[in-house]
């Protein structure tokens, strides 16, 4: 797993938390915290997207190197 996919996953939860925590608080800023959250969960959805497009691309060109 990508390590930034990992920063990713870890401030998408601690965002969740910070936003669980604000709204028992009865603070609207939890709202905030959502939104974070929504953010760094397409960031680490794009990472590993990401990363598992540059390995299929690489065995492909690596495949196709030795075989020409």
């Amino acid at each position: 797993m990508p390590r930034l996919a990992v920063f990713a996953l870890v401030v998408c939860a601690l965002a969740v938390a910070a936003a669980v925590v604000s709204f028992v608080a009865g603070s609207w800023l939890g709202i905030v915290w959502i939104l974070m959250a929504g953010v760094s969960s397409n960031m680490a959805w794009f990472y590993l997207r990401k990363a598992k497009l540059d390995k299929a691309r690489t065995s492909t060109g690596q495949s196709a190197a030795t075989a020409g």
